[in-house]
C-alpha cells in the first residue's frame, strides 16, 4: 500500500497514514521548515522543492495520492480580502497534474469548508475543482465524493471542520466510505494541555511560545478559550513571528505554546517540531490532524483486503490517547449489547456501504 504526499507540510496527515500501516514513498512541500520537521519524524523521502518544479517521472507510481493543496485563498477568516482569483487557488491544477501523470487507485485531498462557502466558491469548487479531479483519468473519469469532517468526532481535542474528497479510478469497483467515529464524550482542552506547565518551559519539547500580549476582545487569536470544552481551530495562518492569531491559554495568561497546539491537533509528544515559534505554529495550523488522518486511512485498509490497525493509546503519545481507545471499547460493548437484544448478529456498520470498518476493527 504505497502512497505519493503533495503540499505535505510537517506531515499530518502522512502521520496517520503511516500509523495506519501505509508506506509514504514520496512526500513535496516548498517550505523548508516543514520538511526538516517532516524528515525528522516520519522520513527522508519528502522533496524540498516548488511542486511548479517537480518532474512527475521522477515520483515512484503508488496506490494512493493524498494532499491538501493551500487553503490561504479559500478561508473565510480572510473576510473581504478573500478571491477567487488568488494564485493560490490555482495550486489544485498542480496537484491534478500529478495525478494524471501517476493514475493511482485512489486519492485524497484535503481543505478548509471555505472552499466551498459562498455561491461563487460553490461552483468553482464543483464544476472547476472536482471535475478537474474526475477527467483526470486517462481512462474514464475518477469517481468522486466529499464530506465535511469535524475533528472532535474522532477525538482530536479541537472542532475543526475541513472538507475531504475521496477519488476512485474508472476501473475500481471498491469505493472508500468516510469514517463515521462519532465520540459521544469530546475531548477538550483540560484533557488536552491540563498536564503541561503553566508557564512556557525549554525542559518540555516545543513548550515554547510568542511574547504577544492576550487581549481577549472576541476576534480571531482573541476569544477565551474554555477548559472543558474542545480547542476552536488551530489555524496556520498569520506571520512567522507568531501574532494575535495564537490563541490564548485558557488561564489567560499567555498564548498557547507550539506544543499545546501541537497536542490539540493531536500530534504525539514525541514529534519535535523545527524551526522558529512562528515556523512551528504555521507547520501545526497547516496540518491535518494525525489522528483524524489515521481514522481516514483506516477506510482505506480494507480496500486492499488488509485489516484496519486497531486504535491503541500506547501508539499515540498523547495525555488523552487512552479515553479515545476506552470510549473507542464503550461504544463497541453498548453495540453488541444492543444487538444481541435485537438478535443481530453482524457487527456494527460505521459506514453505510461496503466494504466497511466496525468498532470491532478500530478498537
Amino acid at each position: 500500500m504505497k502512497v505519493i504526499s503533495l503540499f505535505s507540510g510537517c506531515g499530518g496527515l502522512d502521520l496517520g497514514f503511516k500509523k495506519a500501516g501505509f508506506d509514504i514513498v514520496w512526500a513535496n512541500d516548498f517550505d523548508k521548515e516543514a520538511t526538516q520537521s517532516y524528515k525528522a519524524n516520519i522520513g527522508e523521502h519528502i522533496v524540498h522543492k516548488s511542486i511548479y518544479d517537480i518532474d512527475t517521472t521522477i515520483i515512484p507510481d503508488a496506490d494512493i495520492l493524498i494532499g491538501g493543496f493551500p487553503c490561504l485563498g479559500f478561508t473565510v477568516a480572510k473576510g473581504k480580502d478573500r478571491k477567487l482569483d488568488c494564485d493560490y487557488n490555482q495550486l489544485f491544477q498542480e496537484y491534478a497534474r500529478v495525478l494524471k501523470a501517476k493514475q493511482p487507485k485512489y486519492f485524497v485531498v484535503e481543505n478548509v469548508t471555505g472552499i466551498k462557502s459562498g455561491k461563487e466558491f460553490n461552483d468553482f469548487f464543483h464544476d472547476v475543482i472536482l471535475e478537474t479531479f474526475k477527467k483526470s483519468g486517462t481512462n474514464g473519469d475518477y469517481k468522486i465524493k466529499y464530506n465535511v469532517l469535524i475533528s472532535s468526532d474522532y477525538g482530536v481535542p479541537q472542532n475543526r471542520k475541513r472538507v475531504i474528497v475521496f477519488g476512485t479510478r474508472s476501473d475500481i469497483a471498491n469505493e472508500p466510505n468516510f469514517p463515521h467515529f462519532n465520540l459521544i464524550n469530546k475531548l477538550t482542552l483540560k484533557d488536552a494541555i491540563s498536564d503541561l506547565p503553566i508557564d512556557y518551559d525549554l525542559k518540555v519539547s516545543n513548550h515554547t511560545g510568542t511574547s504577544h500580549k492576550v487581549k481577549i476582545n472576541g476576534y480571531v487569536g482573541n476569544r477565551q478559550l474554555n477548559w472543558d470544552k474542545p480547542s476552536p481551530t488551530i489555524t496556520g495562518r498569520g506571520s512567522r513571528s507568531g501574532g494575535a492569531v495564537i490563541h490564548p491559554h485558557p488561564n489567560g495568561h499567555r498564548r498557547l505554546s507550539v506544543r499545546e497546539c501541537a497536542r490539540i491537533q493531536s500530534f504525539p509528544d514525541d514529534f519535535i517540531f523545527h524551526g522558529s515559534n512562528g515556523a512551528c505554529f504555521a507547520q501545526i495550523g497547516n496540518a491535518v490532524p494525525p489522528i483524524m488522518a489515521f481514522f481516514i486511512a483506516n477506510e482505506f485498509r480494507i480496500l486492499f483486503d488488509n485489516q484496519p490497525v486497531h486504535f491503541k493509546a500506547q501508539n499515540w503519545l498523547l495525555p488523552y490517547s487512552k479515553k479515545i481507545e476506552k470510549q473507542g471499547l464503550q461504544m463497541l460493548q453498548t453495540h453488541n449489547l444492543s444487538s444481541a437484544n435485537k438478535g443481530e448478529k453482524s457487527s456494527p456498520n460505521l459506514v453505510p456501504s461496503t466494504p466497511h470498518c466496525s468498532l470491532h476493527s478500530f478498537f
